[in-house]
């Protein structure tokens, strides 16, 4: 296996205008994806991402920098990075949503990129794209119903 990028196509019934919200803001963000998120949805904004009980120490707390908001087109951010160092594409992970019309909704096209150039040895490389596999596979999901639930769509 590769372990170079995730890819999913997604079609919701929102309109790129909606998903775009949904994608890009922290209220929006804590309906289907992380447990907090604080962000601002504008190029070179910096913000965080929280997985588990913020209050807990236990918390996973993930930064991440916004590099594109092109609403209602795209939305991309770099994650999974050491606090303190300049983001770079050899040290985090690329995350891009483009939205694109259909019909009366949203095709989402979502990547995830960066694996390979973290410089990871193979067990760890392995380890780290499987276990976004597996939350991309469930968190993604959670992004359309929520999503098609905010225009009244079961």
């Amino acid at each position: 296996m590769e372990y170079g990028s995730i890819e999913r196509e997604l079609r919701i019934d929102a309109t790129p205008e909606v998903v775009y919200e949904v994608i890009s803001s922290p209220e929006h963000l804590r309906e289907w994806w992380p447990d907090d998120a604080e962000l601002d949805p504008v190029p070179g904004a910096a913000g965080a991402v929280t997985f588990g009980d913020p209050a807990s120490p236990d918390a996973k707390v993930e930064p991440l920098t916004v590099l594109e908001a092109d609403p209602p087109r795209r939305f991309a951010f770099r994650w999974v990075y050491d606090v303190g160092e300049p983001v770079a594409a050899d040290n985090s992970l690329l995350v891009t949503f483009d939205l694109v019309p259909s019909g009366h909704g949203t095709l989402l096209r979502f990547t995830e990129t960066g694996f390979r150039e973290r410089g990871w040895e193979a067990a760890v490389l392995e380890e780290a794209y499987l276990d976004h596999v597996r939350g991309w596979d469930q968190f993604l999901p959670r992004l359309v119903a929520y999503a098609n639930r905010l225009v009244g769509r079961p």
